[in-house]
């Protein structure tokens, strides 16, 4: 499976359009890494805590759309744009959502 955020792969014709694809997921930061993160925060520097939990969010939807391709009849995605939104009461919940095109090249 070919994954690109742009809207054609060099070298590949699209030979069928299947569709719009999602992949979308929502995951939770906790209490200890809040505190590490507010740590980080007053003293400056990156905050490897979130930055995992961002990471994993990411791959998640990113396989839940491979997946959903798949099913589709699809071979490559075109097009994929990533969102990451915070949710819920003070932020404590990242949604990363991705949408793309679903192709067979």
């Amino acid at each position: 499976m070919i994954l690109t955020t742009t809207n054609s792969i060099e070298g590949c014709t699209i030979k069928e359009y299947k569709g719009i694809v999602t992949g979308e997921t929502i995951i939770g930061a906790n209490f200890i890494k809040d505190l590490k993160a507010s740590i980080t925060d007053f003293f400056g520097g990156r905050s490897t805590s979130y930055e995992k939990v961002l990471i994993k969010a990411k791959n998640t939807a990113l396989k839940e759309l491979e997946e959903r391709a798949i099913k589709m009849g699809a071979n490559a995605i075109i097009g994929i744009d990533i969102d990451y939104e915070a949710l819920g009461a003070g932020g404590s919940m990242l949604m990363v959502s991705l949408s793309g095109t679903a192709v067979i090249i």
